[in-house]
C-alpha cells in the first residue's frame, strides 16, 4: 500500500523551520568574531547604566529585549541568559559585576563595571569584558571629544577626553550615604515574573542596534580604574564550559592543521665590523596555537635563529639554534612547558 503525503502540512512546517534555520546560519555568516561576545554589547551596557538610576534599575535594564544590549545565549539552550548584578564595594570603589549563571553549579562573568571616585564630585569608570567571552580583557570607557584648531588653517585636532562620571544617576546612587550594596537575588531558574527569555537574534541584526552607541565609548588597552579592578579580580567567576568552547573556537584549525592566526616573526640583522667581518644573524618565531599535523603542542613556541658569519681566511661558519618551548603534550608525549634547544654548526671555506 503506498504511503501518501498530505502537502497542506508542508507550508505550515516551512512557516515554522525557516525563521530558526535563518538565524542559525546566519549568526555564522554575517560576521563578528565567533567568540560568545558577540552576543553582547559593551558600550550598550555602559550607555544603559549611564541611564539607571540605581544597579537595580540597570539590571532590569540590561534584561529587556527592547534595548538590544543582551544577545546572550552561554549555555545553549536557544533561550537569552538572565544578567544579573552584583557590586563588589570596599571604601570609594565598586566593581559592578554583569553575571550569568550557566547551570545550577556556575556563573560566568560576562563584564564588570569598574568605578572610583577621585574627588568630592569626580569619579571615573570603565567596563572590562571577560576573556572567556572576548577571548581577551576587553576595555570599553566613555570619551567626549574636544576639537581644537592650531591656528594653521582649516586643519583641527580632535582630542579624546575622559569622562566624569559623577553626575550619572547611577554612580551618585552607589555613592550616597547610606547606600545597601546590590546583590542580585535571582539565581539559576529563579527569575523575576516580569521577566521572559526570547530568542537569540542574528549579529547582523543586533550590531546594527549597537552601532548608536559607538561613538561615545571608546576601546582602551590601558586599566585607568586600577583599585577597583583588584577588588573585582579575586572574585571573578568563570564556566568550565564556556572557557573550554571558547578556547576551541579560538584554535580553529585552517586546511593544514596549523592554528589560525598562528604569529610568525622574523627579523633580520647584518653587522660588518672594522676587521672586514660580516655577520648576518636571522630570528624567526613562531607562537602556534593548536595541535597540527606534526603533533606541535597547544600554546607552542619556535625560536630559530640562524647565524652567518664570513672573516677574512675565506672560512663561512653558519650556527642555527632552534627553542622549542611546549605548552601541553604533542605526538612526542613530552609534556606541558617543556623546553628543547637544538644548535647545529656547520663550517665551510670559501
Amino acid at each position: 500500500m503506498k504511503s501518501k503525503f498530505n502537502f497542506t502540512i508542508l507550508p505550515l512546517f516551512l512557516a515554522f523551520a525557516l525563521p530558526f534555520l535563518a538565524i542559525s546560519q546566519s549568526t555564522e555568516t554575517d560576521g563578528g568574531t565567533g567568540l560568545d561576545g558577540d552576543g553582547f554589547s559593551l558600550e550598550g551596557a555602559l550607555e544603559l547604566f549611564k541611564k539607571a538610576e540605581s544597579p537595580e534599575a540597570f539590571e532590569k535594564l540590561l534584561n529587556s529585549e527592547d534595548n538590544y544590549v543582551n544577545n546572550l545565549d552561554l549555555n545553549e539552550d536557544g533561550d537569552i541568559d538572565y544578567i544579573r548584578v552584583v557590586d563588589n564595594m570596599d571604601g570609594e570603589v565598586h566593581a559592578i559585576v554583569l553575571q550569568v549563571p550557566v547551570s545550577e553549579t556556575e556563573s560566568q562573568d560576562v563584564a564588570v563595571i569598574e568605578i572610583e571616585k577621585k574627588g568630592k564630585e569626580e569619579a571615573i569608570l570603565q567596563i572590562v569584558g571577560d576573556a572567556d567571552l572576548y577571548g581577551e580583557q576587553t576595555i570599553v570607557e566613555p570619551i567626549e571629544t574636544e576639537t581644537k584648531d592650531d591656528g594653521r588653517g582649516p586643519s583641527v585636532s580632535v582630542v579624546r577626553i575622559v569622562v566624569n562620571v559623577w553626575l550619572w544617576p547611577s554612580v551618585r546612587f552607589v555613592y550616597r550615604p547610606g547606600y545597601r550594596v546590590w546583590v542580585s537575588p535571582w539565581r539559576w531558574r529563579v527569575y523575576p515574573v516580569w521577566w521572559r527569555p526570547w530568542r537569540p537574534r542574528p549579529w547582523a541584526h543586533v550590531h546594527r542596534h549597537w552601532a548608536v552607541y559607538r561613538p561615545h565609548y571608546h576601546v582602551v588597552t590601558t586599566h585607568r580604574v586600577v583599585r577597583a579592578h583588584r577588588v573585582y579580580v579575586p572574585k571573578r567567576r568563570t564556566s568550565t564550559v564556556v572557557h573550554t568552547r571558547t578556547t576551541t573556537r579560538r584554535v580553529a584549525t585552517n586546511k593544514n592543521g596549523a592554528k589560525a592566526g598562528v604569529k610568525k616573526t622574523t627579523t633580520t640583522t647584518t653587522i660588518k665590523g672594522k676587521n672586514g667581518n660580516t655577520v648576518t644573524r636571522q630570528k624567526t618565531t613562531v607562537a602556534a596555537g593548536k595541535k597540527g599535523k606534526n603533533g606541535a603542542a597547544v600554546g607552542a613556541k619556535k625560536t630559530t635563529t640562524r647565524t652567518t658569519a664570513k672573516g677574512k681566511n675565506g672560512a663561512v661558519v653558519t650556527k642555527k639554534k632552534t627553542t622549542k618551548a611546549a605548552g601541553a603534550k604533542g605526538r612526542g608525549g613530552r609534556k606541558a612547558g617543556v623546553k628543547k634547544t637544538t644548535t647545529v654548526k656547520k663550517k665551510r671555506r670559501g
